[in-house]
């Protein structure tokens, strides 16, 4: 099975769901996201896929989203934040064949193994 992880590697539930996917055998492409961010169209690809919206996957903790009032602001808003910012990216994302999650907690990504 392929899967593809944004990771980041500061983060201990990014590490130990990457190490979930090894474990389970699959193939994964690991993307650092912060050093490669995802594009707005491909971040709404995911969420939609994912069955969330935008702001559900906007990370709150260390960072300016609520000073800036990204919570509540519509989906368009949130995904370019996201773009051109990506610490604003709730991790880690994982997107299989069988679909994509936010991997928190990390047992989310057994849904789509």
């Amino acid at each position: 099975m392929k899967a593809t992880i944004w990771h980041n590697p500061n983060c201990g539930t990014s590490r130990n769901t990457l190490a979930m996917l090894h474990e389970a055998g699959a193939d994964v492409t690991v993307i650092e996201y912060l050093k490669t961010p995802p594009s707005a169209e491909k971040l709404a690809q995911l969420y939609r896929d994912a069955g969330i919206t935008p702001q559900q996957g906007l990370r709150l903790r260390g960072t300016d989203a609520e000073e800036r009032g990204l919570p509540t602001a519509d989906d368009a808003t949130v995904l370019a934040a996201m773009a051109a910012e990506p610490k604003l990216i709730e991790r880690p994302l994982v997107e299989t064949d069988k679909g994509v999650r936010l991997c928190r907690p990390k047992e989310k990504v057994q849904e789509i193994l």
